[in-house]
């Protein structure tokens, strides 16, 4: 019985999560220019640093090509590097440039607004008790992530 409770619970925090970001995605943000999907995947690399196509299509839950247009506009306007892997030609890296850092950080900066934004009125309590369970959660997630990688 209490992995079924988990499995609602977790389900249910999915679900309103999911509704909190598309408030985010309401809103019309394009930091200089990109879109929304470009930017997640510029922010997403740089935080988890050089990666390879087939990975990061994986994590990014896209086909290969797919993501191969909007690396192609990324790479053309200088934000990320691609270099094929001379041990394997067919592994493609991609890394973030200095230009691509600054947007990635303007975009992580423009998220935690619009985080802010969206708490603003959450209670002192409710905030630390959301905060301490958020590390909770961070932590055990973290854990799995490690075991699972």
């Amino acid at each position: 019985m209490a992995r079924k409770e988990f499995v609602k619970i977790l389900e249910s925090n999915i679900m309103i999560m999911d509704k909190l970001s598309d408030k985010f995605k309401r809103e019309p943000t394009v930091l200089s220019g990109y879109p929304r999907q470009q930017l997640s995947i510029l922010v997403r690399l740089h935080i988890g640093g050089p990666a390879r196509l087939k990975d990061i299509a994986r994590r990014e839950l896209v086909t290969a090509p797919n993501l191969c247009a909007a690396f192609r506009k990324l790479e053309r306007d200088g934000l990320v590097l691609r270099r094929i892997d001379e041990d394997d030609r067919r592994n493609t890296w991609y890394s973030v440039t200095a230009a691509g850092e600054k947007i990635a950080t303007q975009a992580m900066e423009t998220m935690r607004v619009a985080i802010e934004k969206l708490f603003a009125k959450l209670s002192r309590e409710d905030e630390d008790a959301l905060t301490k369970s958020l590390k909770t959660i961070n932590s055990i997630l973290t854990k799995m992530e490690l075991t699972n990688a």
